[in-house]
């Protein structure tokens, strides 16, 4: 099936506009101009339930609702919402925007380090021109792509983005559609990727209307949100179609660089051809018809290798996913917390098996879910998984929302920063992580609904009670909430935390300098795990190039004797340094090994060697 960008309010030019709607239900539709003169055309119905028709007169700004049998609605793939999620929606003219971009073709996959951040809490204003000042420092730290969260047009002006309900309409306070150009063309000069998380398990519950157009949801599948999106069953062709070319329009209106698929978990499918490897099989092809590299990751706690295997090998093809478990192993070490899913966690094994394969758990018996749980991914590369130690929902799905930053001491955060910038899969990092934030990122919200606001409210607070949670839960709907959780980008330049921002520099230069790093290329690779003395030992080579690291996660200074190959071995790395407001380290700054090596390591710390090349004797 084909695919372009043909739903909504399209600007024709000279004063025309073309509309189309799927409406199944609908006997007639109508669109009611309202602003800046009132009028009503009846629209063609077509085949499958679509209404069409081009009317003169409709200039870019007008507003406009749809006329269901006599109920006013806004338009579902609403290009604008400027009066929020129940106003009327607006049309819109892309071409009004000049993009500088021209020649941009995006990172390939393992030059990918993202940088995921909220546009609302980034910066005080909570908007996409207020990121761009801040693009330049992103760059120098060495990040390549930025990862927005959800932009669709949500109920109010606090939100995470995942209650949105217009997947077509950039949130209005945020600064609109051409706020959104304005941020991707800025981070294009910048050198700096744009992905977007997209939002295709659910839609949030105020000013969702998608229900009265069609069958957009079906009762056979219920997910947290209530009924599930209709990605198999009857009129689930035109609902597929809906959400691609909502994929689709963020590739070629916005020169988007790839999409994060929130929660794939939660998309109901059991059709012969799945929802997403037609969504990943359509975008690939507008990637090509761009000539531009567009990417599709996914979220997912199922540890299902399907979701990155190839079509041609029964998976769905998509270009990586989030890995949950790696975050879990890492944060049950460093902070020592057993509730909930980090039950099972916790060992150096874990660690270990993480590092070597992504996934923890690959078949084996979960406490936490009571069954088994995954299938071994099989992977060569790393470039198929996004590991973090912090993220959106790892941060704020917390009840105060804590940062790691409150959580551990300085020296375990230079080591959480160790483990995954120079792990052989793709780091992301969450704002203000890079030197370590205090600002909690808590759950708000600001919906309208006085009865919805205090069922939010109620469900926060009972979600945590049955976890045994103690104390206060902030209130979502009280704008203190979302004020408590913007950055402070003053710390940068204090103490510790411009030392952090400047040795999160240091590990993302070597990953990009130092080529078994930079290859990300999982049989090229030794992890040992000594689990007494709390200390991973990790084997990474390239070619003739050889690097060695420790990670250290023990509480006390070890000797160890380590398996380092024949050579000489010069230290690149040391988190015990004073430089980087360590105690100060043993480790000597040249080794000589004959095949194992005796080597003092620091509590809580990481070591990075790298072995020499001889000069060869003429």
């Amino acid at each position: 099936m084909a695919y372009g960008v043909t739903l909504g309010a399209t600007y024709l030019g000279q004063g025309r506009c073309r509309f189309r709607l799927w409406a199944p239900l609908a006997r007639e539709v109508a669109v009611r101009i309202v602003a800046p003169t009132e009028r009503v055309e009846f629209l063609n119905p077509g085949e499958r339930g679509y209404y069409e028709g081009e009317m003169e007169g409709v200039e870019p700004g007008s507003l406009y609702y749809y006329i269901l049998d006599g109920q006013k609605l806004p338009d579902p793939a609403s290009r604008f919402q400027p009066q929020g999620v129940h106003g009327p929606s607006q049309v819109m003219a892309k071409e009004d925007f000049l993009w500088s971009d021209t020649g941009w073709r995006g990172p390939i996959m393992e030059e990918l380090i993202f940088y995921e951040l909220h546009v609302g809490t980034f910066t005080p204003e909570g908007t996409f021109e207020a990121v761009i000042p801040h693009l330049g420092t992103l760059t120098a730290l060495g990040v390549t792509a930025v990862e927005l969260m959800p932009v669709a047009q949500f109920p109010g002006s606090r939100n995470w983005g995942y209650d949105g309900v217009f997947p077509f309409a950039v949130q209005a306070s945020y600064g609109g559609p051409d706020g959104l150009r304005r941020l991707v063309n800025a981070c294009h000069g910048h050198g700096l990727a744009v992905f977007l998380d997209v939002v295709y398990n659910h839609l949030g519950p105020e000013g969702n209307y998608l229900a009265r157009f069609g069958p957009y949801f079906t009762e056979r599948y219920r997910t947290p949100w209530g009924p599930a999106l209709n990605f198999d069953g009857p009129g689930s062709d035109e609902v597929r179609r809906f959400f691609i070319e909502n994929a689709l329009y963020w590739l070629i209106e916005f020169h988007i660089d790839g999409l994060r698929l929130d929660a794939v978990h939660a998309i109901m499918d059991n059709s012969a051809m799945p929802f997403l490897e037609e969504l990943a099989s359509a975008v690939k092809d507008a990637g090509e018809r761009l000539g531009r590299r567009v990417y599709l990751i996914a979220e997912s706690d199922l540890n299902d290798p399907r979701l990155i295997r190839p079509s041609s090998f029964g998976g769905y093809d998509l270009d990586a996913q989030w890995c949950d478990d790696f975050h879990h192993a890492l944060h049950a070490l460093l902070t020592g917390e057993r509730n909930g899913y980090y039950r099972d966690f916790g060992s150096l094994g874990s660690m270990a098996r993480a590092l070597k394969t992504g996934y923890v758990y690959t078949g084996q018996y979960s406490a936490y879910r009571q069954r088994r749980h995954g299938r071994h991914p099989h992977l060569t590369r790393g470039d198929r998984l996004v590991v973090f130690v912090q993220n959106h929902d790892q941060v704020g799905n917390r009840a105060r929302g804590e940062r790691l930053s409150v959580l551990v001491p300085f020296a375990r955060l230079k080591l959480a920063a160790a483990v995954v910038l120079l792990s052989p899969f793709i780091p992301l990092l969450f704002m203000g992580e890079e030197y370590a934030e205090t600002a909690p990122f808590l759950y708000f919200t600001s919906h309208s609904d006085p009865q919805l606001a205090a069922a939010v409210r109620e469900g926060r607070r009972q979600e945590f009670a049955d976890h045994n949670w103690e104390g206060e839960v902030p209130d979502p709907q009280e704008e203190a909430t979302f004020l408590d959780s913007r950055l402070n980008f003053n710390l940068r330049r204090q103490g510790r935390h411009g030392v952090l921002w400047e040795f999160y520099r240091q590990l993302i230069q070597l990953r990009r300098q130092l080529s078994p790093l930079a290859a990300l290329n999982l049989e090229n690779m030794e992890v040992i795990a000594y689990e007494q003395e709390r200390v991973l030992f990790v084997r990474r080579w390239s070619d003739d190039s050889e690097v060695s690291l420790i990670f250290s996660f023990n509480d006390s200074s070890r000797d160890l004797t380590l398996p380092l190959p024949p050579g000489r071995w010069q230290k690149r790395l040391d988190a015990a340094e004073e430089r980087w407001l360590g105690d100060g380290s043993p480790a000597p700054a040249m080794v000589v090994s004959p095949g194992e090596v005796q080597i003092a390591v620091s509590p809580w710390s990481c070591l990075l060697y790298e072995r020499l090349k001889e000069a060869c004797a003429n």
